[in-house]
């Protein structure tokens, strides 16, 4: 019998009591964003700006911003007009607030220009001298009848990216993901045991109905089957007349704790959280599902 499993009490205390702790603690600070985005360019940006200097004076490092953070359509075709390469302006005014700044920047989301009637839905990683050092396109596309709610069919104009992302920084090995993603544990599984990630970044725009069933389990569960910190950036509140979302902006650790969660789950702001990469080196030593996973054919 595993008898240190079979001891093991499922909180962060209990955890840090069985498993110990390096004597030198390596941690780096992260932040991730909270915010209501508008169908105005300028307006968004201005909350981007804000958020990220309250980050920068929180000591973080890196920031995390949801899913549609630069614009979000009122009207089916919206995000087709606005969207633009990635040399174009609106994400070089993104890249210079990183260097002046001195902050690594997650944008999770950007309606990346593919023609004249579809798109990409791209998460962009910009470092600290505004150098975009890697992009994911949306895999996964969020075509779905929302029990009790709204009908979506994102495939009808945006189209889905076909590569798995994972980047270099200075808060780690970074796995890049979008949304709808989650729902999906491959991409996560190879996030970690084929590209090596340490943290996943799930940027988001969860409708009320999905983020009330699922959302928090969800996340948690791919930070546990991973063993990786997991930081969830979400749009919150009401965009407009005919969109919600359901917020809750979460960081969650390689234990599957919350450590990182906004008080007000529709409120604007940052929520901040130290990456260890020490508790990460103990829970996958203690718990070594990289050399105890079984190839299964079906």
């Amino acid at each position: 019998m595993n008898t240190w499993f079979a001891s093991v009490d499922l909180t962060k205390a209990s955890l840090s009591t069985q498993i110990p702790m390096a004597t030198v603690k390596k941690t780096v600070r992260v932040a991730a964003a909270q915010m209501t985005s508008v169908n105005d360019l300028m307006a968004n940006f201005n909350t981007c700006s804000r958020l990220v200097q309250e980050a920068a004076s929180a000591g973080a490092k890196l920031i995390c911003f949801p899913e549609n953070f630069s614009y979000m359509g009122e009207k089916s075709g919206d995000s087709v007009k606005i969207a633009e390469s990635l040399d174009g302006p609106v994400m070089q005014r993104y890249c210079s607030l990183a260097r002046d700044t001195n902050m690594w920047l997650s944008l999770g989301g950007f309606q990346e220009r593919f023609d004249d009637t579809h798109l990409y839905n791209t998460h962009v990683v910009i470092d600290d001298t505004g150098m975009i050092q890697s992009t994911y396109q949306k895999m996964h596309l969020f075509d779905v009848d929302v029990p009790g709610g709204s009908s979506y069919k994102e495939s009808s104009f945006t189209v889905p990216g076909k590569n798995i992302v994972s980047v270099d920084s200075p808060v780690g090995r970074l796995g890049l993901t979008v949304c709808y993603d989650l729902r999906f544990p491959k991409i996560y599984q190879q996030l970690r045991f084929d590209q090596k990630a340490q943290v996943i970044l799930v940027p988001s725009a969860f409708t009320t109905v999905t983020g009330e069933a699922h959302w928090e389990i969800l996340l948690r569960a791919r930070a546990i089957e991973t063993q990786c910190y997991v930081i969830a950036a979400s749009q919150a509140g009401k965009h407009n007349e005919k969109r919600e979302s359901y917020g809750d902006t979460l960081i969650i650790d390689p234990w599957g704790s919350v450590v990182g969660r906004l008080p007000d789950r529709f409120s604007t702001g940052i929520t901040v959280a130290d990456i260890d990469f020490s508790l990460l080196e103990s829970v996958r030593t203690k718990m070594p599902i990289d050399k105890q996973r079984v190839s299964i054919d079906l």
